[in-house]
């Protein structure tokens, strides 16, 4: 354990060191992605739901619509998003050194992150927790039957730390099998390297729609951590990381108020004086971003509301049928809470 604490030091040194050879448009985000004219955001290389190329080699997910919806807030146009595949060992030194503008990358956020990176982490635009994918035939039924099992992990992820955490806690034995890849990782455990994969229970979700056989696997009920996950931007610049800060919770208010990606025109000419202002048709909130005031009304436009993202990439009408839980909005018994627009 002491080595690995050590290692897992000197990854937070080198990143540091990284950020220390920040380029020189970290205060201008805004500029840079204009004159290029594309928003370029670091993704991960394949988790169903949040991003991951479909049969046309089209990124979907819960995390590409949030770079599409940036994009349609500052370029008006959600099709000029790019997406840079990253493992997650390379995620925070792309955005360090200017590869990418924004991390959307199912990545946690936790204090050493937010302390020791350089980095900036946005609002929380999804609430999960770490899991365990079983075979179904394997009686594992809970954490505490996983007593000496061989467990898939991925590298340089706050998995590694919280399993374990969770197993010495338990007093529980287990042998971590560790890759840099997620596909690999996944690969190991569907050919049975391995008798559990560990990973954010909505993550695990979508690896077992890509199994040749889904049905023979299961996700345990219980998890044994908070992953709280959202994006992350550079420090030294507060205006870029504040429109990316109100672009979610644009997102949020919109389905407060019942606005949709069908109905933003009409909304925006109604009576609702908050509507107006999130819409553009009042107030000069735009102005106070750096962008033209109709941009938070791009963003809906562009991919709807956050129940409707929700429910289209990873929600019970989607491939992974995950509830809104935690999700769901104040008003719905969960934690998605929108700051006022006033």
């Amino acid at each position: 354990m002491k080595a690995w604490f050590l290692a897992a030091a000197l990854a937070v040194l080198g990143a540091a060191g990284a950020m220390a050879q920040a380029p020189p448009a970290a205060g201008q985000t805004l500029n840079t992605v204009r004159g290029r004219g594309q928003l370029v955001c670091g993704v991960s290389q394949g988790f169903a739901g949040f991003s991951a190329p479909d049969s046309r080699g089209e990124f979907r997910g819960l995390d590409v619509d949030y770079c599409r919806a940036v994009a349609a807030a500052v370029l008006g146009d959600p099709a000029k998003a790019r997406f840079v595949p990253l493992t997650a060992q390379a995620r925070f030194t792309a955005l360090q050194t200017g590869e990418i503008d924004v991390l959307f990358r199912n990545s946690t956020q936790t204090f050493l992150r937010d302390t020791s990176l350089g980095l900036n982490q946005g609002p929380v635009n999804f609430h999960d927790g770490q899991g365990f994918a079983v075979r179904r035939d394997s009686n594992v039924r809970r954490v505490g039957d996983l007593d000496g099992a061989s467990v898939c992990v991925a590298q340089g992820t706050t998995h590694e730390l919280n399993l374990n955490d969770a197993f010495r806690a338990r007093r529980l034995r287990f042998q971590p099998v560790v890759f840099e890849r997620v596909d690999t990782m996944y690969d190991a455990f569907f050919a049975g390297r391995c008798d559990a994969m560990t990973q954010d229970a909505s993550a695990l979700a979508g690896a077992l729609t890509v199994a040749r056989d889904p049905a023979a696997y299961a996700v345990l009920e219980e998890t044994i951590s908070k992953e709280p996950l959202g994006p992350f931007t550079r420090n030294g610049d507060d205006q870029w990381s504040n429109i990316v800060f109100w672009v979610h919770h644009a997102l949020v208010e919109a389905e407060e108020l019942g606005i949709t990606q069908a109905n933003t025109e009409e909304r925006a000419r109604g009576p609702d004086a908050t509507a107006q202002r999130l819409l553009g048709a009042s107030g000069e909130f735009g102005a106070r971003l750096g962008l033209d005031n109709r941009w938070a009304l791009n963003a809906i436009r562009a991919v709807g509301n956050y129940g409707e993202v929700f429910e289209r990439n990873v929600g019970e009408g989607s491939s992974l049928k995950l509830r809104r839980g935690l999700n769901a909005l104040w008003t719905g018994g969960g934690l998605m809470y929108a700051i006022p627009f006033r």
